[in-house]
C-alpha cells in the first residue's frame, strides 16, 4: 500500500461525484478503507432511534466516507497533486504545483 497523501485537518476539494467542486476539511481519514470524512461533504440523512446519547431519535443528516481518490489537497486556493521528498534527512509533504513544503 502506498502512504496516503490526504490527513486529517487538510482542506481539499472534491473532484468526481455528486458533491464535485465544493471544498471542506478533513475530520478522518480510513486508511484501510481508502476514504476521507470531509466536513460538509457527501451528507446523508440518516433514521435514528432513541438512545441516551440522542433522546429523541428522529432523521439525522450527517457526513458519510468519500473515496481518497476523488479529493484533491487545496494549496493557496488552488487543487493540487501531492509528493514527498526529502528535507534536511526528514521526509515530507509538497505542493507539485508550487514546489511549497506543506509540512
Amino acid at each position: 500500500m502506498s502512504t496516503f497523501k490526504i490527513k486529517k485537518g487538510d482542506t481539499v476539494k472534491v473532484i468526481a461525484g455528486k458533491d464535485k467542486d465544493k471544498e471542506g476539511k478533513v475530520v478522518s481519514v480510513d486508511r484501510k478503507r481508502n476514504k476521507v470524512l470531509v466536513e460538509g461533504i457527501n451528507m446523508i440523512t440518516k433514521h435514528e432511534k432513541p438512545s441516551a446519547a440522542n433522546q429523541n431519535g428522529g432523521i439525522i443528516r450527517k457526513e458519510a466516507p468519500i473515496d481518497a481518490s476523488n479529493v484533491m489537497y487545496v494549496h493557496k486556493g488552488k487543487a493540487t497533486r501531492i509528493g514527498f521528498k526529502f528535507e534536511n534527512g526528514k521526509k515530507v509533504r509538497f505542493a507539485k504545483s508550487t514546489g511549497d513544503i506543506i509540512d
